[in-house]
């Protein structure tokens, strides 16, 4: 891959790249007309990626006369990326290509409280083994992308003071990566890789996006004008621990009181709802409960939506999104979550911030943090400028090309 991040006249094979991601076979003169350089430095890019492996032809242009104009597309598999969502209780890793499209997956419960040896030590593994069965093999991997329920520090890839994650503050996740693959390593939180997997695959017409992540803990994913906001330490949309009035002196695992995630999550309906003499062990079984029509967990749920609603509309006041989207173990009963958020958003938030607003149920389900992981990766490898390292920097990863 050396030479991708080469910049001449301007406009490097980095910035080609991210052009022909969306798939769309162009000749070379469709791409001198669109980005408005010339055809000899079209040409050089395209000779850059070409020799990379990640160009192929695509002979089946109109002619008007003469030999038909070569088009040029993505070789989508030409390099591949791991990626890993960890949640709480569950973990899954993809093989996806160089769009971010699951190639195969694994999924199997685990508890992340395990510690990050075993946690990552199990990543390898099965990475290893998803590459053995679709005939790849390690060096065919461009980089590594990591979710994980709890605080990052992105631009060094080191959980910091996660509550659910025993053993993981400070753990240096991208070098313990790198003893197995000489590539890039990103890690960041799990609901920041679900908004971007949903974002880009689903609702990459919505420059403004907030993801809502609801399980055993409550998360947000922030996008505005197209791009993921992680804040100065990497702790924006950390909505599980805000506080709301329906959560005063319920203590949180955060050490807090009132924390939205104290009332909202599904362990705090659990464990109401224990008290009314219904046993909940897990989001299937709250999910599984309201569906059957079991009133005390159908208004669980929907308190469960008011209660988010309360923080998202302070977060409707400050991004001003066109779309929320909701993911989580929990959105499986988005008829009754969604109706208790709607219930307060829409009722709270000044009318011009909610006259467009959509608040919808992920359109990706739960392949969107793996999706997501491996684009974070894979856009930080090709990424105009980023240079072949073994450093991760925020200030790198965040540069893209400009919108054309």
């Amino acid at each position: 891959m050396t030479g991708i991040g080469t910049v001449l006249d301007g406009f490097g094979a980095g910035d080609l790249f991210q052009i022909l991601r969306d798939g769309a076979p162009r000749t070379r003169s469709e791409l001198a007309t669109l980005t408005g350089f010339s055809r000899s430095t079209i040409a050089s890019r395209v000779d850059e990626l070409s020799a990379a492996g990640l160009l192929v032809p695509v002979r089946d242009s109109v002619s008007t006369g003469g030999r038909p104009p070569a088009r040029i597309a993505l070789n989508n598999r030409a390099r591949l990326a791991a990626a890993a969502d960890f949640g709480a209780t569950h973990a899954t890793v993809a093989i996806v290509d160089l769009t971010g499209e699951p190639l195969i997956k694994e999924s199997a419960r685990r508890d992340i409280a395990s510690g990050p040896e075993e946690s990552l030590s199990w990543l390898v593994t099965t990475t290893e083994r998803l590459l053995t069965r679709i005939g790849r093999e390690s060096g065919d991997l461009l980089a590594v992308g990591i979710g994980i329920p709890g605080p990052v520090e992105h631009a060094t890839g080191r959980p910091t003071s996660p509550p659910i994650m025993p053993g993981w503050d400070g753990y240096d996740v991208p070098s313990r990566i790198r003893e197995r693959y000489d590539v890039p390593v990103l890690v960041d939180n799990d609901v920041n890789v679900m908004a971007l997997g949903e974002h880009s695959k689903a609702w990459a017409e919505a420059d403004d996006m907030i993801f809502v992540k609801v399980s055993t803990g409550i998360g947000a994913g922030i996008i505005t004008d197209g791009r993921l906001r992680r804040g100065a330490d990497g702790s924006a949309g950390d909505i599980g621990h805000i506080a709301i009035p329906s959560g005063a002196g319920v203590i949180c695992r955060c050490g807090n009181t009132g924390c939205l995630e104290a009332v909202a999550a599904t362990p705090a309906i659990a464990s109401r709802l224990a008290g009314e003499g219904l046993e909940i062990q897990d989001s299937s079984d709250l999910v599984a409960a309201g569906r059957s029509g079991d009133l005390r967990a159908m208004n669980a749920i929907r308190d469960a939506g008011r209660d988010i609603g309360q923080v998202l509309n302070m977060c409707v006041s400050i991004v001003n999104p066109s779309v929320i989207v909701v993911g989580g173990a929990l959105s499986a009963a988005n008829e009754l979550l969604l109706a208790g958020m709607r219930e307060v958003v829409y009722s709270r938030s000044m009318p011009l911030a909610t006259q467009n607003l959509a608040i919808a149920p992920s359109r990706i389900g739960p392949d969107a943090g793996v999706i997501g992981a491996g684009i974070m990766a894979i856009e930080y490898a090709l990424s105009p400028g980023t240079k072949d390292s073994q450093t991760t920097s925020s200030e790198d990863f965040e540069r893209r090309p400009a919108k054309v």
